[in-house]
């Protein structure tokens, strides 16, 4: 019964709710997503000299700039495009019925996007852990000037996340399946294990997982509520905007950030600190959010 706006999502994508298609989708997103990356980074090639480009190219691979966030951020509008393509090929379907209904996307948006706006208000008003005091990364004016662009580009960041996690997936799995398990927890998982990487965070990469993961949750279940993709888009918004906008890790995405955390994200003797902290701040996010729809 709590899930019934989930069919707004669900009924678009019934007429080709076939496994083999969501399959075919998937890998096809994949493949599309990587020959239109190959362009992108190709083109950006062209905007740097070839003696700037080894820079550049470490730059974007750890977002230790503000060009190269900004080129990690709109990379992900390459996920939009390959989904356009996919779904009007294999599911002959809009990219369109992956929002909602127009109406309620837009005054979910507004309602869940007011209510985040004020959790952070709080938040910034209250002290955080001394061990996780930050450091002044970016000056002010600069970080000011710089949100015409980062604002956007992380908006199509979240974009481009929910609309291939909680529009795609989710909806064809609930178009297939009756038990809301499957479709609030696989897309979930899969989002989680693919931010699964050791590389960076090394023993902490299961801590990271596990909080992509709860995430997942908290987006799929505002999705099944609302019926529209808007109050998700505005909860990642929220979380990526505090973690890669407002104060970011000491090693990766820190490009644009005002501040950064004094640990990296493989340190493990503040885990048990930032972790819980991480995941109370999603906690409380997500019952904003669940309290601003019912109004």
């Amino acid at each position: 019964m709590r899930y019934q706006a989930q069919e707004y999502l669900t009924e678009p994508a019934r007429p080709t709710s076939e496994l083999w298609r969501l399959a075919l989708g998937l890998v096809l997103v994949a493949a599309c997503y990587l020959a239109l990356g190959y362009s992108y980074f190709a083109m950006l090639t062209e905007v740097v000299t070839p003696a700037e480009w080894p820079a550049f190219a470490r730059e974007i691979d750890l977002g230790s700039s503000a060009r190269g966030m900004l080129a990690i951020l709109a990379s992900f509008g390459l996920i939009i495009l390959s989904l356009v393509l996919v779904l009007m090929q294999v599911h002959h379907r809009n990219v369109s019925t992956l929002f909602g209904h127009g109406w309620h996307f837009s005054m979910q948006g507004l309602r869940v996007g007011t209510a985040l706006t004020g959790l952070a208000a709080i938040l910034w008003l209250m002290p955080e852990p001394d061990l996780l005091t930050p450091f002044h990364n970016i000056d002010y004016l600069r970080w000011l000037a710089l949100l015409p662009l980062s604002l956007p580009l992380l908006m199509i960041q979240v974009s481009a996340e929910e609309l291939l996690f909680r529009g795609y997936i989710q909806s064809q799995l609930a178009a297939r399946f009756q038990n809301p398990l499957i479709w609030l927890f696989v897309p979930s998982l899969v989002f989680g294990a693919l931010h699964y990487d050791t590389q960076t965070a090394g023993a902490n990469a299961w801590a990271l997982a596990l909080s992509a993961t709860l995430f997942g949750l908290a987006a799929a279940d505002l999705t099944a509520r609302a019926g529209t993709l808007a109050p998700a888009i505005a909860l990642h918004f929220f979380i990526n905007f505090t973690s890669l906008i407002y104060v970011a890790p000491g090693n990766l995405n820190y490009g644009l950030a005002l501040y950064t955390y004094p640990f990296e994200l493989s340190d493990t003797s503040l885990r048990a600190v930032w972790l819980p902290y991480d995941l109370m701040i999603l906690l409380v996010a997500w019952l904003a959010a669940r309290l601003s729809l019912r109004r």
